[in-house]
């Protein structure tokens, strides 16, 4: 995984198990790598993936089960699903409006440029 510096890398890495939530690799009640597979899987320090898996349990996101690992807790799509459109649309659409005004770009071009899937 290529980290940027826009974000901390546990951040970083919450936000990739998230992904791969939403993208249905992971699903309810799911075991997920280990803090140490994630870690070695990323090539990050094991205390790193530690923050990120803390960051995950306490937005209920994923759960551990003692000697067993960490799960998917169940609705944990819908509620990162949830987020991210909250933060889609309070955080890039505003911007990507003024954009569109500064640089002229009609709502028309852009349903077009979405409806052919050239994006």
């Amino acid at each position: 995984m290529t980290f940027n510096n826009e974000k901390a890398i546990y951040v970083q890495m919450a936000d990739r198990l998230c992904d791969e939530i939403l993208a249905g690799t992971y699903k309810d009640d799911d075991r997920i790598p280990s803090v140490r597979e994630y870690a070695v899987m990323l090539e990050v320090n094991t205390n790193t993936a530690v923050k990120a898996y803390d960051e995950l349990a306490r937005a209920n996101i994923i759960y551990n089960k003692r000697g067993l690992g960490y799960f998917v807790t169940p609705g944990a799509r819908e509620q990162i699903l949830q987020v991210r459109k909250k933060e889609f649309m309070e955080q890039k659409m505003p911007e990507m409006f003024r954009q569109m005004r500064l640089l002229g770009i009609s709502k028309e071009e852009v349903c077009n440029l979405f409806d052919s899937n050239n994006v």
